[in-house]
């Protein structure tokens, strides 16, 4: 199987769809100050969110910066996300080389693109919004430290959605003992990344927040639950869970701790249970609203 970090963003739209906690989305509707708006996404990605926001009618008229590291994910934003708002019925504009105008008779949302570091686009960036948005990005971040800096980017409202929770299940059992070791060393290296990360940085996140002087809102699980109906796996669900074990093989190859035989044969079962729709994955995280004084 060919891994494609966008297609795996792709992938798992609907996942996510399930996933955000609906408490918390209806606080942000209600929350939102009046149209038009200034949103900044940090860990954009390829769009998928703002393309959610539409769907779901939360977005009128807005200025939409789309911020993402990598040049992949922008690049695959620029192409995926018009070719979705014409089979969506909308029409679409280029502005300029890094701005598209997504519109129809009721919405009106300019997309920014910037290929940027978050940590530079803070330094850069001179407008605050009315909303920042951070979708499954927080805990890859040093934290609490980023806090502040990331708080900066705007000027009313914070969501900060599927925050992961340190809990990971696949389901059934290959091997109780060899599972939760697994497991554990997983979680581990989202811990000891050097670029930063948190295992449990969702329940970490309540104090993070207050910490830096903004009011959380609202709070809820947003749990990835994933299994198939009748053997087939919802959308394209059956490639994002091919991805999630690609991590564990990404992460976990070579670990002292594990016998390499052994994690070899879990990945080969892990990936016949997707094969024959057995497999059952969840992880749970954390949704947040906050606002900034």
């Amino acid at each position: 199987m060919e891994y494609s970090f966008p297609h795996y963003l792709l992938s798992k739209q609907s996942v996510d769809d399930r996933a955000l906690n609906r408490t918390v989305l209806d606080s942000l509707k209600v929350n939102l100050p009046a149209a038009p708006l200034r949103i900044i996404e940090v860990g954009a990605g390829i769009g998928t969110m703002i393309m959610r926001l539409l769907r779901w009618d939360v977005l009128t008229k807005a200025d939409y910066v789309l911020v993402d590291e990598l040049a992949e994910n922008i690049e695959s934003a620029k192409e995926w996300i018009p070719l979705w708002a014409v089979e969506a019925g909308l029409s679409v504009e280029r502005v300029e080389q890094d701005s598209l105008r997504v519109f129809d008779s009721v919405r009106d949302v300019r997309i920014h693109f910037q290929c940027a570091d978050v940590f530079d686009f803070i330094k850069k960036n001179s407008e605050p919004a009315d909303l920042l948005i951070a979708h499954a990005f927080l805990d890859l971040l040093p934290m609490p430290e980023s806090m502040p800096s990331l708080l900066a980017l705007t000027k009313h409202l914070a969501w900060l959605t599927v925050n992961f929770d340190g809990v990971t299940s696949l389901e059934p059992t290959i091997d109780a003992t060899l599972d939760e070791r697994i497991e554990r060393l997983y979680h581990a290296t989202m811990d000891t990344r050097p670029t930063g990360g948190d295992s449990r940085a969702g329940r970490h996140l309540f104090s993070h927040i207050r910490s830096a002087d903004a009011e959380i809102l609202s709070a809820g699980a947003s749990d990835w639950v994933v299994h198939s109906v009748n053997g087939k796996y919802a959308a394209d669900e059956a490639y994002f869970l091919n991805f999630i074990l690609h991590f564990f093989e990404e992460s976990l190859t070579g670990n002292v701790e594990l016998d390499a035989a052994a994690f070899k044969h879990w990945i080969k079962e892990r990936r016949a249970q997707i094969e024959r729709g057995e497999l059952v994955y969840i992880a749970h995280q954390m949704d947040f609203l906050a606002r900034v004084f």
